[in-house]
This record gives structure tokens, C-alpha cells and sequence, in this order.
């Protein structure tokens, strides 16, 4: 989840406790180009205010006007803006030429609807995971635990007509990188971009302020250290980027007594070996905890330079986050 996201519900939230009605607009699909993920929202209020984005303009216009004539007043309605086929979409085009499937919900001011934001802002903010769901045509909402990997969204269809649909909510993406190397600061940059929150632990004051990062938080501490205080959630990647074993190893013995749903260290194969049969013999981790880690790091292809290097990690990242097997590429 990026941080815009965390700004939509947050917004959302203190409108409802302000006593505005609003709608709450979620990105179900995208077939084309398209400048949002699946799970994207945007939220407006009664009196036209938004937060966040759908596309790059046109549809969030066409979409701000339609509220002001008084559309979108049942519970949800889903619209395909692109689709000539859906005449509900207006006659909007994407200047991409694709097309976007939105969940509009209209969710009124009710001690139901602010618990539930409440509920889902907490979730961004960093606590369990869940799974969001939406009944169609009724619009009745819920929770179910889910700390599982795979598409932010997914459908069901429930008792004869009706439809759920399903959206994941994390907390904000977090990337944390041991140690200060070449590939660190092209790894946090290209992070930064993606919507991470980065942040970079080294103990080396000197390497630490020559790092520049915009974005990017960077801590003078031991990585094992700042890991070890509750820095991960299920959201969280780790990454030893050093080939230090004083700095790499202590990160990978404490990366794997949290939640982090990646956690990978640099290395040859030959060095991953040395390192797993380490981490064993004078580590204390079991074969299991040593199976959690991506050693060698990254996907395979073929980086010689830093900032190749730092995309094949970010991509193995995004990959094992959105549950793609390596088969599937």
C-alpha cells in the first residue's frame, strides 16, 4: 500500500466524523495502460473536495461533476470509464487508450462507516492485515483476517446474483536495507519511487551522511538492532546489501523472527552457502528460517552494474509481493 492510500483514508475518516457524506472510488481493474494498480482510491466529499486519483485527470473531472448533479446515489455501482460499451462510463477516454474498472461506494455518515474507516486506516498504519469486502448490489462491508500474498484484488460471485468483491489492505510498503554499499542507494531510490517507505541502517556515521536519498530515512544503528525493535510488519521487505557478515548476518538473524514477507541478503551462490551453513552452525537458525531467505538476492538477470543490481532486487520484491511464482514470469 502507498503512502497516497494511507492520505485517501485518512481523509475519508475525519469527513465522515465531520459529518459529510462521501464516496470512496477504488481501482478493480485495468485492461491497457493505465497510471493506477488495481486497489488505488480516491475519495470525495458532499461538497466536491478529493483525495487521491483514479487516472491521470479525466476520469476523477468526469466523476467530480456526475457527484455534482447528483449521481452515484445508490450504495455502489462499478463503471468501466473507456469501455464504449458501458454507457454508464460517459463518453470518457483515456488518453492511453485503455480502459478502468472503478468501485464507486457511497458511504453515508453512520457509527458503522467511521469504524470501519477507523479499522482500515489502522491497518495502513501498521497493524494485521486484511481483506476488505464489498457485496454487490447491497454495499454491506466487512473484514476477514488475511496476512496471505497475491493480487490486491479479487471476485467471487455468493449466492445466486450477488457478487463479493475482495480487496487487500497492508500497511504502507516498507523497505528496510542493511548496511551502506554501492547498490544501496540506487535500491532505496528506485523504492522511493515505487512507494515504499525506505528506510537505510548502517553504523558508519560517516557513510550515513554521505548518502543522499530524498525520501529516504537513514538511521546510524546497527540494522540487527533497529530489526529487532519492531521496525517489521507483514509489509516489510529486508534487504543486506554489504557482503559484511558483522552487519548482513545479524540482519538475516533477526529478519526472520518477524513477519517481513521478503527478506533477502547479497551474494554469490558459493558465498549463499557458506552463509546459510554459518547462520546454522553459529546463528542458531533452523533450516526453515534459513529457507525464508532470498539468497542470492534478486532475480537472475544478468546485472553487473549497482542500479542493474538494485532493479533486479526491487523487481524480485514486487514480484513476491504480488505472489508470482518464478514460473509465472
Amino acid at each position: 500500500m502507498q503512502q497516497l492510500d494511507r492520505q485517501v483514508i485518512e481523509r475519508a475518516l475525519a469527513w465522515c466524523q465531520q459529518g459529510s457524506p462521501l464516496w470512496l472510488c477504488t481501482v478493480l481493474a485495468t485492461f491497457g495502460s493505465s497510471p493506477r494498480e488495481p486497489g488505488s482510491w480516491m475519495a470525495v466529499n458532499a461538497a466536491g473536495q478529493s483525495v487521491g486519483s483514479l487516472s491521470g485527470g479525466c476520469v476523477e473531472e468526469d466523476f467530480l461533476q456526475r457527484v455534482k448533479e447528483g449521481a452515484f446515489e445508490c450504495p455502489v455501482t462499478i463503471i468501466r470509464y473507456g469501455d464504449p460499451d458501458d454507457p454508464r462510463g460517459g463518453k470518457v477516454t483515456l488518453p492511453c487508450g485503455g480502459i478502468l474498472e472503478v468501485l464507486i461506494e457511497r458511504l453515508p455518515v453512520t457509527s458503522e462507516t467511521e469504524a470501519h474507516l477507523t479499522t482500515l486506516l489502522a491497518t495502513l498504519d501498521g497493524q494485521q492485515p486484511l481483506v476488505r469486502h464489498v457485496e454487490l448490489p447491497s454495499g454491506r462491508f466487512g473484514f476477514t483476517e488475511d496476512a496471505s500474498l497475491g493480487p490486491r484484488v479479487y471476485r467471487e460471485q455468493v449466492q445466486g446474483e450477488s457478487e463479493r468483491i475482495y480487496l487487500r489492505v497492508a500497511p504502507t510498503r516498507r523497505l528496510i536495507i542493511a548496511g551502506i554499499s554501492a547498490i544501496t542507494a540506487p535500491c532505496a531510490a528506485f523504492a522511493v519511487t515505487l512507494g515504499f517507505e525506505v528506510i537505510v541502517c548502517d553504523p558508519d556515521a560517516t557513510a550515513c551522511a554521505h548518502l543522499d536519498v530524498p525520501g529516504a530515512v537513514i538511521k546510524v544503528q546497527l540494522p540487527s538492532q533497529y530489526i529487532a525493535s519492531g521496525a517489521c510488519h507483514a509489509a516489510t521487505a529486508v534487504v543486506a546489501l554489504t557482503h559484511d557478515p558483522r552487519i548482513d548476518d545479524l540482519a538475516m538473524m533477526e529478519a526472520v523472527r518477524t513477519p517481513a514477507f521478503y527478506i533477502g541478503v547479497m551474494g554469490s551462490q558459493r558465498t549463499s552457502t557458506a552463509r546459510a551453513e554459518r547462520l546454522i552452525r553459529s546463528g542458531g537458525l533452523t533450516q526453515a528460517q534459513v529457507g525464508r531467505l532470498h539468497m542470492p538476492i534478486g532475480l537472475a538477470l544478468g546485472s553487473k552494474t549497482p542500479a542493474e543490481i538494485a532493479l533486479a532486487i526491487m523487481a524480485d520484491i514486487v514480484r513476491v509481493q504480488h505472489g508470482k511464482a518464478l514460473d509465472e514470469l
